[in-house]
Order: structure tokens, then C-alpha cells, then sequence
């Protein structure tokens, strides 16, 4: 008896993953490959296009190979902010150009401009000005810069809605992609922003379905169904809304710690704008408000800071356990501020050994994580604070955050790659006989 299962492919900027999921959500199988990145024409580093193509469709065969599985659908949940430009046979005509790359200032202003001025543009979008971080505005310079490839262009399309183009051969777009800071969707509107259609842009972006939509495998004699693929963010979002409807909001943490708040949609203000606030969608098309912190990345430079000036390993910091007194001897009567860069100009030498410092560190992290998730808060609504990824198993963070959010329910939520579940979830009816397992999500409750 060949068990079902649903292949989820994860494409994250460093990992790329192949999940099999069986009916009960359980990972069965799982494969994951790194590619070198190569340079665009300006030589900055992009991701490999062209193998990341034919990874799929390797991992595909082999997965379709394995006489134990039966594969009935197939879905794909990427990093955001990355446009693939299609020609007519739905070849990419441009490398997948960084989201990190350097967007031209004079491109940026003209548009800005020519829309009611920066605040008023990133209002309306809910997008903070981030240059190619708003992907919309990637299209919007290969239309000013380069326009004979431009010309040749049918389609720009996010990269999960690319990947799920390989396999069904359809080209569509999906609003969890569309509504991620792209700077192209007019939340009070709820269409495409004026600048989309005056530019003429609108006309070369796929028609959007909702996320849950999906389509016939490309392959003659294939009978399984294929997903329209999700935005990372997004798709972590869905587990935790198909398994509870009390108001809450989710923490998941990595890299970035993004702060979702599917049940506050009240408009984004300036003020919010300006300490990097925008709306995600879900995959049925409703506004989330989230926040965002580089927080990983710098527990990432400050552990290596205090490793070197104490002359331990980073390995060191996994290890321990919240010490009070120590928090109260570095915190009592003293402001700490809720800026993230602040420990950074903090002397080490005040400190008497790793484990004092890197207490005092997580202070000053916490401070700037309570500051960001409180701008999506809208206080009393929220029931419970779920938190997932890799903060969730360290034990300071997770205690002084309770002992913050004292009237509010805190959870660590851990769920074997809830990105790729999401994306599973999403179209379970398409390929699933069972009910949603109601044990996916495990959770430890944090006392304040």
C-alpha cells in the first residue's frame, strides 16, 4: 500500500528543502541542497536561477521514483522580494536579481514624486521605502532601464508562483506574494496602486488567484494537483490560523523576528511606517499587520562579539539558563533603551565573565523586541503571544518576555517547519482524506 503524500519544496535563500508530508502532517521523507550563488550583469551576487530549475525537477524524479509514496500534490513556499520575467515560452529573460541589490535613488524619487511624496506612497502600499526589498519597484526599473528586455516580457511573476509555473505550466500570482512590501497593492483600495496601471505594468503581472487555488501537473498522464505556492511569511502563518481563532499574535523568529497580527487591521500610521510596520496577506486575502526586527542577525554579531572579548565559543550560549539575580543586578532601576543597535556600544569590560554579558544582551534584545511587536498590539485583543523558530528554545528570551507580556499568554510553539506545512495546509482538501490533525503545533506555556 503506497502511502499519500503531498511534496512541499521550501526555497529559502540559503536552504532549499523537499518535504514529503504524509496524511497526519508527519515528515516522511526530506531532501536539501545549497547552490552557489552566481553574479548578475552588474556583478552582484543573485541566486542561480537556472540550477535551482533543475533541482526541482531532479528532486522531483527522484521523489516520483520511490515506489513507497504516492504523490498526490505538490506545492511551493519561497522567500518573497524576487521577480521572475517570463517571455512568451516562459523562459526567465533576466538573472533573479537581490533583493538586497542597490536601487537607484533618482528611479526611486521620480516614482515617489509623481504619487503624493514617500510617506503617502508607503502608506497607501503599506510598504516602508526599501528599495528592491519593495519588489514592485524592481519591475518598475527594468521598464525604465532596460526596455527592450522589458519588451520581450509576458510575465513578471514572484519566484514561488515561478516554481509552481514549472510543474502546471500556469502562470498566475498569489497575494501572499502581491501583498508583502512590494509597494504594488493599494490597501485601502484593496487593487493594484494607481502608479501599477499608469505605468502600465499591471498588464504584465499574471492574473492573482487566492492561495488555496490549485492546478493540473503539466505532465501528461499526472494526476496530482499542484499548489500556486505562498510567501515564506505567510504560509509560516497558516498553522497557527487553522488551529486557533482566539485573537493572538506570532513571533517567528530567524534572521528576521517578524511580529504577525492577523486580527489588527487598522491602518498602518506614520509613526508605525517608519519603525519598518507593513501588512503581509494570508492566503485568502486579508491584511495582516506585522512588524519586523533584524534581531537574529544581530544576537548573531553580538555572540561573536562577547565569544571573542571573553575567549569562548558561541556553542557557550545554548547552554544557559536564565540566572535572576543576575537580571535584576543588570537591570534594576536602570532604562534600558529599545533600540536594537544599542548593546552594541556597550563596553564588555563592565561585565565580569560571557554568561553576566550575555544577559545583559538579551535585555537590551528583549527591550527591542517587546518596542517592535507593541506597534501591532492592539492591546485587548490578543489572547496569546505564540513564539516559533529559533528564539523560541532559548530560555532567557522566552522568560523575560513573559515576565514583560505579563498579561498576555506566552507560548513557545515548536512544529517541524511550519513554513512547509503552511504550504501543506493550505490546500489539504485537494489531497487529503483525513481531518487536520489537531496535535501539530506543540506548545510550552512560559509563566510571567
Amino acid at each position: 500500500m503506497r502511502t499519500p503524500v503531498v511534496a512541499i519544496f521550501d526555497v529559502g535563500k540559503t536552504n532549499k528543502k523537499l518535504f514529503l508530508f504524509d496524511e497526519r502532517y508527519n515528515i516522511v521523507f526530506e531532501r536539501s541542497a545549497r547552490f552557489l550563488e552566481t553574479v548578475d550583469e552588474d556583478g552582484d551576487p543573485c541566486e542561480n536561477l537556472e540550477s535551482l530549475r533543475l533541482s526541482v525537477f531532479d528532486s522531483l524524479h527522484e521523489v516520483f521514483r520511490l515506489d513507497e509514496f504516492d504523490i498526490k500534490a505538490i506545492n511551493f513556499t519561497s522567500y518573497g522580494a524576487s521577480f521572475v520575467y517570463l517571455d512568451e515560452s516562459g523562459r526567465p529573460l533576466t538573472p533573479l536579481y537581490n533583493y538586497l541589490k542597490t536601487y537607484p535613488k533618482a528611479l526611486e524619487d521620480q516614482l515617489y514624486h509623481n504619487y503624493g511624496g514617500v510617506e503617502d506612497f508607503s502608506l497607501k502600499t503599506a510598504s516602508p521605502a526599501l528599495g528592491s526589498l519593495n519588489s514592485g519597484l524592481q519591475v518598475y526599473r527594468l521598464q525604465q532601464e532596460k526596455p527592450e528586455v522589458y519588451e520581450k516580457m509576458k510575465y513578471a511573476v514572484h519566484l514561488p508562483q515561478y516554481l509552481s509555473f514549472l510543474v502546471s505550466g500556469q502562470i498566475y500570482s498569489d497575494m501572499t506574494s502581491i501583498g508583502c512590501h512590494t509597494a504594488l497593492w493599494d490597501f485601502d483600495k484593496n487593487d493594484y496602486h494607481q502608479w501599477v496601471k499608469d505605468t502600465g505594468i499591471e498588464q504584465k503581472l499574471a492574473p492573482v488567484v487566492k492561495g488555496e487555488e490549485v492546478f493540473s501537473a503539466a505532465f501528461p498522464g499526472s494526476t496530482y494537483k499542484v499548489g500556486v505556492g505562498l510567501h515564506d511569511s505567510s504560509s509560516a502563518l497558516i498553522p497557527y490560523l487553522l488551529n486557533f481563532h482566539e485573537p493572538f499574535i506570532l513571533i517567528s523568529t530567524g534572521t528576521w523576528c517578524i511580529s504577525l497580527n492577523p486580527f489588527n487591521d487598522e491602518g498602518l500610521t506614520k509613526e508605525q511606517l517608519e519603525k519598518d510596520c507593513l501588512f503581509y496577506m494570508t492566503y485568502a486575502g486579508t491584511p495582516v499587520k506585522a512588524s519586523r526586527l533584524f534581531a537574529g542577525y544581530e544576537h548573531d554579531v553580538q555572540t561573536k562579539r562577547i565569544a571573542e572579548h571573553f575567549q569562548v565559543t558561541t556553542g557557550r550560549f545554548k547552554q544557559i539558563e536564565i540566572d535572576w539575580s543576575l537580571i535584576d543586578k543588570l537591570s534594576v532601576g536602570k532604562e534600558i533603551p529599545s533600540s536594537l543597535d544599542a548593546f552594541g556600544q556597550v563596553d564588555l569590560d563592565n561585565f565580569e565573565d560571557y554568561v553576566e554579558a550575555y544577559h545583559a544582551f538579551m535585555l537590551y534584545l528583549v527591550e527591542a523586541q517587546v518596542a517592535s511587536t507593541r506597534l501591532i498590539l492592539a492591546e485587548k485583543r490578543i489572547k496569546r503571544i505564540f513564539v516559533d523558530g529559533g528564539f523560541s528554545k532559548n530560555n532567557i528570551f522566552m522568560n523575560l518576555l513573559a515576565r514583560t507580556f505579563g498579561n498576555i499568554e506566552l507560548y513557545a510553539a515548536s512544529m517541524a517547519q511550519a513554513t512547509a506545512i503552511g504550504a501543506a495546509l493550505v490546500i489539504h482538501d485537494q489531497w487529503n482524506r483525513q481531518s487536520v490533525p489537531s496535535d501539530i503545533i506543540e506548545l510550552r506555556y512560559y509563566r510571567a
